[in-house]
């Protein structure tokens, strides 16, 4: 048996850095990983899928130079074994970088294999027990594969798998209206492939407002992407030219079909009731505000905790763990405003409460929205597409949430996250002095306009 200081399972964003922390402390840390260091986000994820989101972007504004007064003889043609090379030569340098700092690490062992518990403090791997006072799970997810009619029978791609395509597909169809699944599809879309997008609910990007789904659905429409939503009976068969989709009263001729219909943690194959750990119905580890889980000594960082599915959320799992366990801080879950970003272009970004979520809440709200074609640098670059929204407590005068659904939205969403995160109210905000022309330089404008709803 081999004793370690701590054992940290798994190296997506919050593992290794939490593990390299700890070594700094001088301590001996054993990091177990079964695949690849990086996790979700470097292998699969954020990674190489903004990397092919640049590429589809580049063919996009090619075809579109004209509009510019730039002239391009001949159709515009994408390399797919090309495009993919790029995002597998930004995949292996992270990964290679991961590699490289902690072969320097005196007091880490970086092991690959799959890790099992035997008990609350003890795990098996490759064959050999190792021992920890503190176990660290950052497992990640994995895609959900729904039960489907005919699923079994078609070779399906999901958001792992479909990074590694080199050819075009005739025709994508994509199950799930998602985040996921709606940047696969104007990404292909723009590379050349006919897109469909199915989705069972009422609308794309569930989670959003009314306003912001219909603003999505609109701007791939305008790409020609056929939505499909409210599509009931989804149902998958062979046929001659691939697949069949059957989405309500539409049948889809497709070439491939993406799977994308959410994620589940990678938790069912550890051994945790081994350990006595406990897990929610959906097999997320149960975790208080500090990120420890009903056994003493046993924390879950990232995905497979449920309390946040994004790279960020991940990463600042690691900080409060680093903060309170190393640092003697007192930072907790709930004290994280919520943020993240949609990768279609234009992109949204978000932070906060929708205003659904606020008029929930019972507050005295006001609201305020600006389309992006009155934002004078979205009409100089000639991308006037979406709108921005912000939320905020008429009486309190708190920012409560915002929407940028437009060029920029994602950097531009920033000024707000760290206004919400400072506790800044937006009558104070509404008097900053921005930079012009710029997308930012809207949103005192956007804050002086709220109004109660």
């Amino acid at each position: 048996m081999k004793s370690f200081d701590a054992i940290v399972i798994g190296a997506g964003q919050a593992g290794p850095f939490l593990a390299a922390r700890m070594v700094e402390k001088g301590m001996k840390v054993a990091l177990i990983e079964r695949k690849f260091l990086g996790g979700t986000c470097v292998n699969a994820g954020c990674m190489p899928t903004k990397t092919l989101v640049a590429s589809a972007r580049a063919a996009h504004v090619a075809r579109s130079a004209a509009a510019y007064g730039v002239n391009i003889e001949g159709a515009i043609a994408v390399d797919m074994k090309v495009v993919r090379a790029r995002a597998e030569t930004v995949t292996m340098n992270a990964r290679n970088g991961l590699i490289g700092w902690f072969a320097g690490m005196d007091g880490m062992s970086v092991i690959y294999g799959h890790a099992h518990f035997e008990g609350p403090n003890t795990v098996s791997v490759n064959g050999e027990t190792l021992t920890a006072p503190r176990i660290f799970l950052n497992v990640g997810a994995r895609p959900v594969i729904p039960d489907l009619p005919g699923i079994d029978d078609i070779d399906y791609l999901t958001s792992t798998s479909i990074i590694h395509l080199d050819t075009l597909p005739r025709h994508l169809a994509v199950i799930g209206g998602s985040y996921i699944g709606l940047e696969f599809a104007q990404m292909y879309r723009r590379f050349g492939a006919e897109v469909s997008v199915i989705e069972h609910g009422p609308k794309l990007a569930s989670r959003e407002d009314e306003d912001i789904s219909d603003a999505i659905a609109e701007i791939l429409r305008s790409e020609g992407i056929d939505v499909h939503t409210d599509a009931g009976n989804i149902a998958l068969a062979v046929n001659g030219n691939g697949v069949s989709v059957t989405a309500g009263a539409a049948t889809i001729d497709a070439s491939h079909v993406l799977i994308a219909t959410g994620r589940k943690p990678n938790t069912d194959d550890l051994g945790l009731d081994a350990a006595g750990v406990a897990t929610d119905k959906r097999g997320y580890i149960t975790v208080d505000d500090k990120l420890a889980t009903n056994v003493e000594g046993i924390f879950a960082l990232g995905d497979c905790n449920g309390r946040g599915a994004f790279t960020h959320t991940s990463y600042n799992d690691f900080e409060i763990a680093a903060a309170n366990l190393l640092d003697g801080d007192d930072r907790k879950v709930s004290s994280r405003i919520p943020a993240y970003a949609l990768y279609i272009d234009p992109p949204l970004g978000r932070v906060g409460m929708t205003e659904k979520q606020a008029r929930e809440t019972g507050r005295k709200i006001m609201v305020s929205s600006r389309p992006m074609s009155r934002v004078g640098r979205a009409n100089e670059r000639g991308e006037t597409k979406g709108f921005m929204k912000v939320i905020a407590d008429a009486e309190t005068k708190e920012i409560l949430g915002a929407a940028i659904l437009g060029i920029e939205g994602d950097e531009v969403i920033h000024g707000l996250i760290d206004a919400m995160n400072a506790g800044t109210t937006y009558p104070t905000l509404k008097w900053s002095v921005p930079i012009h022309p710029t997308v930012s330089e809207l949103i005192p404008t956007l804050l002086g306009d709220l109004k109660p709803v």
